[in-house]
């Protein structure tokens, strides 16, 4: 039996007890977990820099630290994040609908538990603790698997989990960290069935891609963000220069900031230039189609049909104009990944026909893209991004995190 196989297997044992747990015993968990995250802070943030200086001398970009770095300030926003998790509803053991059948019998759909939950995540250590929280608090047994880069974090913050755990009445092994960050770990979380009941992926494209093509276990796609901000010929021009800067500026690295600008034809000369003024700022590369470059000059670099298709996950926005609704639409039916996209309009009809025909997990009218967030939403901290149609879409809390059953009472009826 490989080590993978034996943490499923312990992954399995604890589940069973959590899925009885009562909301008091999971809630005194977390707030364990919270109190030894404050305690032990020196630790992590020690084995945090360890990593830091180890991306660094990989020469990561600099986007991407900003991803792994946690500091005092972050730490105190992951156990804000943990303590609003102990504060929401319980789903497990509600019941979703009761009837009574003309035969006598009452038939029930009750929320419980996935079981075990696999989650391969990259260099983001705030996870570790936000996706651990999320699924104790909704009865599931984790296994995580984070990128290399996060490794000394990850096994630190875990590390004070499962000490928590243990010292507040619930096994340790409900929390589990695969230790090996290989490519073949991954690989194998993927053909772990009979021990994950569930696998999510949260990080860039190509590691979701890779996951939703070989995995042998359910998959919940997640995360992919090619997200545009299309302002239409009836737009307040500062409101949406505002949208834009905010989108692509406040964390280019996240999966809910704009990648593509569009930009209707009426509005585009008055438009560009007040956009690229705030985008300046932050030293924003504009790729744009022809017509941008006509408008803002040399100063464009030509986009790329691969322009369109990336989520950069940096400061560069791709730019293109078009000449209405209709092409914008038609864009981002092409190049969006289903998680979030937005239009900037003064026009009622307009915003509805967007609302309508956009096929997104989150689509908005007049703000921005960054709001696609488990807190933001009001259901606590959050897993992922679905961006798949099946089970869940958007941001996935608590209730997402459940399957259900159907619970049936009768007085002795049988059928022939």
């Amino acid at each position: 039996m490989t080590t993978l196989e034996m943490q499923g297997l312990a992954a399995r044992a604890a589940s069973r007890v959590l899925a009885s747990a009562s909301t008091k015993q999971k809630n005194s968990s977390l707030e364990a977990i919270s109190q030894k995250l404050d305690e032990q802070r020196t630790d992590i943030l020690s084995a945090n820099a360890l990593d830091m200086g180890n991306a660094k001398n990989a020469g990561i970009k600099q986007s991407l630290m900003d991803r792994l770095l946690l500091t005092d300030a972050r730490i105190d926003g992951i156990i804000a994040s943990l303590r609003e998790v102990v504060m929401l509803n319980d789903p497990c053991g509600e019941f979703i609908s009761m009837s009574e059948r003309p035969n006598g019998l009452r038939i029930g759909q009750k929320r419980v538990p996935i079981g075990v939950i696999g989650i391969i995540f990259e260099a983001r250590p705030n996870v570790t603790v936000d996706a651990a929280a999320l699924c104790l608090k909704s009865g599931n047994a984790v296994i995580l698997r984070g990128g290399k880069e996060a490794i000394n974090s990850n096994m630190a913050l875990v590390s004070v989990m499962r000490d928590a755990l243990e010292n507040s009445g619930l096994p340790r092994d409900c929390v589990a960290l695969v230790s090996d960050t290989g490519r073949e770990s991954a690989n194998e979380m993927m053909r772990l069935r009979g021990y994950i009941d569930l696998l999510i992926p949260r990080g860039g494209i190509g590691l979701i891609r890779s996951v939703v093509e070989n995995a042998r276990v359910p998959v919940l796609e997640t995360g992919a963000g090619n997200c545009h901000v299309y302002v239409d010929g009836s737009a307040d021009l500062d409101m949406a220069a505002a949208i834009i800067e905010n989108a692509r500026c406040s964390r280019p690295s996240v999966c809910n900031s704009a990648e593509t600008l569009l930009v209707h034809q009426a509005v585009a000369q008055k438009f560009l230039p007040k956009a690229k003024a705030l985008l300046d700022e932050w030293n924003v590369e504009i790729r744009g189609d022809g017509n941008t470059r006509k408008v803002l000059g040399d100063c464009v670099v030509p986009a790329t049909e691969a322009d369109y298709e990336t989520e950069f996950n940096d400061f560069i926005l791709a730019v293109r104009v078009v000449e209405d609704l209709d092409e914008a639409v038609e864009h981002i039916t092409k190049y969006g990944t289903g998680h979030s996209e937005c239009i900037v309009t003064s026009d009622y009809f307009n915003a509805q026909r967007f609302l309508d025909e956009v096929d997104a997990a989150a689509v908005y009218v007049n703000a921005s893209t960054r709001f696609t967030d488990g807190g933001e939403f009001g259901l606590g901290a959050e897993i992922g991004i679905s961006t798949q149609k099946l089970h869940a879409r958007g941001p996935m809390g608590l209730r997402e995190l459940t399957s259900s059953k159907f619970v049936v009472y009768g007085d002795g009826q049988v059928r022939w």
